[in-house]
């Protein structure tokens, strides 16, 4: 493995299972990264360190990057086990009503007041975030979370989001330290207001993009890369993704895959997709900050499983992300009314009801 790194970081990421994954790219690249997560994933993950499988295009088998051959260290803590100064760049990757824990809020608190750089790659925007963008006042909108106070003390100048495009899953029949991706796709990231911490973006992503990992005795080039865009608005493209698939997969019957989700009735899907896309172009997006739904709709083709939100749901989960409930509640303020959106909310409401009267 090579990797081009002038300097090396130490980057904190809250979440070792989707966390994994941007730590594997991040340690091939000869950075360090600190996964944020529960005693029996710290246990495992230090005493044999991480799998992350990829499908490479052009191989049958996946690879696997083993993280105790990484030029980069990961290793794992558990929140009251991390001194939070010592790292460079902060990475979020659980889910939005875990950051209610009081052993992680007391955490994310001391990297706030701390101004450490913070990068989200939530489907659910961290609310600081919501401050960056132009015509959103975020105050309007702490009820969609379920943890809303945890970003008070942020300053969103210190505070950026990343679209987690890529797709993966922790396979049932392997350890909690094993992540398959599915979609091998980018993390596509706004910059940060500082150009200083900005630099410090791009040099990760341009170590990462200088990486050859060595298989079968030959150099190839890994996907799932990240890129750094000037415009706030490239990570709320997921959002027409996450409303026409990930949420769609909840019906009044029960779950279905993303890809029938998708798929199932193509016009209901587009009007979705173009919809959410109207309403990011309302904010102040560019066309070209969004993705087409037909490259969306390719990609779908290869979901065969439900959203991890829909699993969660009817897993019996008490509180999910509700990117949902924020883009109807954005769109309410823009005058804006999809009723497919509506149904969305209200099957999501109601299954919620359900599960917290348990």
């Amino acid at each position: 493995m090579q990797a081009n790194s002038k300097q090396h970081f130490n980057i904190l990421i809250f979440g070792a299972s989707y966390g994994s994954l941007l730590a594997s790219k991040l340690a091939l690249a000869g950075h360090n990264a600190t996964l944020v997560c529960l005693p029996a994933e710290v246990e495992l993950i230090n005493s044999v360190g991480t799998r992350v499988r990829l499908p490479v295009k052009g191989r049958d088998a996946l690879v696997e990057i083993d993280s105790r051959n990484l030029p980069g260290r990961i290793n794992a803590a558990t929140p009251e086990n991390v001194t939070s100064a010592n790292f460079d760049l902060v990475v979020l990757a659980m889910q939005e009503p875990q950051y209610g824990a009081t052993d992680v809020s007391d955490l994310l608190e001391a990297v706030a007041i701390q101004q450490i750089p913070t990068m989200s790659i939530m489907n659910m925007p961290p609310l600081p975030y919501l401050h960056r963008i132009p015509g959103i006042n975020a105050n309007d909108y702490v009820e969609c979370y379920t943890a809303h106070k945890v970003w008070d003390q942020f300053d969103p100048r210190f505070m950026t989001l990343c679209s987690p495009d890529a797709q993966a899953f922790r396979p049932p029949e392997e350890g909690v330290n094993v992540l398959q991706v599915r979609l091998p796709t980018n993390f596509k990231a706004a910059r940060f207001e500082s150009e200083e911490h900005t630099k410090m973006l791009r040099q990760i992503a341009a170590d990462i993009e200088a990486v050859r990992f060595d298989v079968d005795g030959k150099k190839i080039e890994l996907p799932v890369k990240l890129k750094i865009f000037e415009s706030v608005f490239v990570p709320l493209a997921k959002w027409s993704m996450l409303m026409t698939g990930n949420y769609r997969c909840i019906t009044s019957k029960g779950i279905r895959p993303i890809k029938d989700a998708v798929h199932s009735d193509m016009k209901a899907s587009q009007v979705t997709y173009d919809w959410v896309g109207d309403l990011c172009v309302s904010l102040g997006a560019e066309p070209k900050d969004l993705v087409p739904f037909e490259k969306y709709a390719a990609a779908a083709n290869g979901l065969a499983n439900p959203s991890s939100a829909a699993r969660a749901l009817y897993g019996g989960a008490k509180n999910i992300e509700r990117v949902d409930k924020l883009v109807q509640s954005i769109a309410k303020h823009k005058g804006m009314h999809l009723s497919i959106i509506d149904d969305v909310v209200t099957l999501v409401n109601t299954q919620l009801e359900k599960n917290q009267a348990q």
